[in-house]
């Protein structure tokens, strides 16, 4: 694969979770809809588990393929930008439901 490639590999699958993170969240800030919440968290569990297995495979890509271990940590270091955006949604969303 081209370095280009991977790297859009890890843009768009945090991307992808950061604008559903975004929906959710503030879906249910504008209609205070539970279901909004209720998607939050089940992005929440199946967010980790599709990044988890997004940055195994780069990362074992990348150690097959030695010359593009480097590109592979970058991809998964963008996707793991993730985290901390995550959990201070899940703890907005937390606060904003009154638990």
């Amino acid at each position: 694969m081209k370095d280009s490639t991977i790297i859009n590999i890890g843009k768009y699958t945090f991307l992808f979770f950061l604008i559903l993170g975004n929906i959710c969240l503030f879906g249910y800030m504008i209609s205070k809809n539970d279901e909004f919440a209720a998607g939050g968290y089940f992005l929440i569990i199946f967010g980790i588990i599709i990044n988890l297995l997004m940055i195994l495979g780069l990362i074992t890509y990348g150690l097959i393929n030695k010359t593009q271990l480097k590109i592979c940590m970058k991809a998964s270091l963008i996707i793991c930008i993730n985290i901390p955006i995550a959990i201070l949604y899940f703890y907005l969303g937390v606060y904003l439901m009154g638990f």
